[in-house]
């Protein structure tokens, strides 16, 4: 079977991409922009906020070894979907929690996981499912950037050890690095 994509948006790009790399399945992860207005967008643009495009990560993975389901319940774990275009200290519509299907499947199976997540939170999820739009590889991509250069990045280093110290915690199966300390 052949590898599928699924592109997620649940924050700051670099932390999400973070987990996503740790999951078994997962053959890579693009930290990019999407859903937005402006052709080429660069960072320091997105970061404005002034261009509609969420920080989202890209990933490809082997659904004989991780299915969008229980990768969309990896998403939902990770991050807080009920926080409206914010994660944490990260503010504005370019930090928004949404998921862009990449086809119809994906589109039910978005949907149904929304409702698994509203059922677990009360009904607070502010998830978006937007279109599946233009990707566009984020110009300095930091391919698991808070390891290789954290010691540059605070933010990085405070958020993503407690995701994935979750990660491991709730679903050690689908780590690579279960039992691993960061």
């Amino acid at each position: 079977m052949a590898d599928e994509v699924a592109v997620l948006a649940g924050g700051c790009f670099w932390c999400t991409e973070a987990v996503f790399l740790d999951l078994v399945g997962v053959k890579s992860v693009e930290s990019g922009y999407t859903g937005g207005q402006v052709a080429n967008p660069t960072y320091r643009q997105v970061c404005g906020g002034g261009t509609g495009h969420a920080e989202a990560i890209k990933i490809a993975f082997d659904p004989e070894q991780l299915s969008f389901d229980d990768l969309l319940d990896v998403f939902f774990a990770t991050h807080d979907p009920t926080q409206l275009n914010r994660q944490g200290n990260d503010v504005g519509t370019q930090y928004r929690s949404a998921i862009f299907p990449q086809d119809e499947a994906q589109d039910r199976a978005a949907r149904a996981a929304i409702e698994r997540a509203n059922a677990e939170r009360g009904g607070r999820v502010v998830t978006t499912i937007e279109p599946a739009a233009t990707w566009y590889l984020a110009e300095d991509n930091h391919q698991n950037y808070w390891a290789t250069e954290g010691q540059r990045n605070p933010y990085c280093i405070a958020i993503i050890p407690p995701k994935l110290a979750k990660l491991r915690k709730s679903f050690q199966a689908r780590s690579k690095s279960a039992g691993a300390t960061v």
